[in-house]
């Protein structure tokens, strides 16, 4: 436990709010995770932010960028870093390693495993390790271990941890993520699929990892061997309308290049949610049942409205040969729902456009308000038999599985 230093009134007050926030909408369910969050002074983890940015319950401080102004480490919003650490379910004497450094996560587990356990931190980094290694110190928590290293490794002396959770956003699971798990021991992990991230909580089951828990996250993306970049499709060659695949692209993208001289279909599904209604099993639905599922994003300085997307930055998106169709949506007269339709364009516009609306739909009638995918991990190579699955993703160091729970 670090010594009790005397902060601003400020700072108390805005941290006990952000807390006060995550423990009302159950983000924080347990006293210790509670108790750790008020005590710590987020702040001067995050020094290089303004006081009501770093105590901003759902935003990042960014901590480090590249020369083009891209995101390279950060330290994670309040309610991602409880989150995560409620799945992790961290207990006194656990060994723990994070992958991810950033000093103010190490420090909660830290606090969370006590004297008789033991906490590691890597980056591969070493401006972000210094800088961990720098703050821990500054707040008493000089028994944190900070090791500067690409994680994907095996990390040397380490021995079986209880907990490995991952704090940056992985595309992948090395095998010495689950090779270093203890019998019974927990993978907590901001995990793409689909380009679709999901903070995961893993547990054995047999040969293989199985969700326990799954939540929408974002997250800076993982550097080192396992980083991996999304493929960009420029739709008729301009940079206008680009499709964002995240596991290869189609197998012949030159078939869309006429896509955008046809007349755009739109076809409204008649589903309307909330508009603060949780659609996180709507993005997950399609990205199992349509295969050439992507996103699509709209330069605004190059927009010429052959598209009209509701988000211009990220739209759920597919491509079936020749034709690509996107996820739209639009106000219903009581302002207060929106409406979920289609537009397609190609030579088969219609028929695609119909296609991706009966899948909304069957989401509504099947899916909506209900749990979200059971996710598996299973090493690459394990024979198809041995996976189950309604959607399989090969990545380089495992198959990822994900299969709707029954009705």
């Amino acid at each position: 436990m670090t010594d009790a230093t005397v902060e601003p009134d400020e700072a108390t007050r805005l941290r006990d709010k952000v807390v006060d926030e995550l423990c009302a909408d159950g983000t924080i369910s347990s006293p210790e995770i509670e108790a750790v969050m008020r005590k710590i002074p987020r702040h001067e983890f995050a020094p290089e932010a303004p006081l009501e940015k770093a105590y901003d319950t759902y935003a990042a401080v960014v901590t480090k960028t590249d020369e083009h102004g891209v995101q390279l480490s950060s330290v994670s919003a309040p309610q991602i870093q409880a989150l995560m650490l409620e799945q992790a379910r961290i207990r006194p004497g656990m060994r723990v390693l994070e992958i991810g450094s950033g000093g103010l996560n190490a420090a909660y587990l830290a606090e969370l495993v006590g004297e008789g356990g033991e906490v590691v931190t890597v980056d591969i980094d070493p401006v972000v390790t210094d800088r961990a290694r720098r703050l821990l110190d500054e707040h008493g928590y000089g028994r944190v271990r900070v090791v500067q290293a690409d994680a994907a490794e095996p990390i040397a002396g380490l021995g079986e941890v209880d907990v490995v959770m991952v704090t940056a956003g992985a595309w992948d699971v090395p095998p010495a993520w689950v090779d270093q798990l203890a019998p019974g021991g927990r993978l907590v992990v901001p995990l793409r699929m689909r380009g679709l991230t999901r903070s995961i909580a893993f547990a054995r089951a047999g040969g293989h990892l199985e969700s326990e828990s799954a939540q929408i996250c974002g997250f800076v993306p993982m550097q080192g061997s396992t980083a991996h970049q999304e493929e960009l499709l420029l739709v008729a060659g301009t940079p206008e309308i680009g499709l964002r695949f995240d596991d290869g692209l189609p197998a012949e993208p030159n078939l869309l290049d006429n896509a955008v001289r046809t007349p755009r279909t739109e076809l409204w599904t008649g589903v309307e949610v909330g508009v603060s209604e949780l659609i996180d099993t709507l993005q997950m639905h399609l990205a199992i049942v349509l295969p050439g599922f992507c996103t699509m994003t709209v330069d605004p300085e190059k927009d010429s409205g052959i598209v009209a997307p509701a988000n211009k930055y990220f739209s759920l998106a597919a491509v079936d040969g020749p034709d690509f169709a996107y996820l739209t949506s639009r106000r219903t007269a009581d302002n207060r729902h929106v409406e979920y339709g289609v537009h397609a364009l190609g030579p088969g516009a219609a028929r695609f456009a119909e296609t991706v609306a009966g899948h909304v739909r069957d989401w509504a009638r099947e899916r909506r308000g209900g749990p979200g995918p059971v996710v598996r991990v299973y090493p690459a190579g394990t024979p198809d038999d041995q996976v189950t699955g309604d959607r399989v993703i090969d990545k380089v160091h495992s198959r990822i599985s994900l299969s709707w729970p029954p009705a």
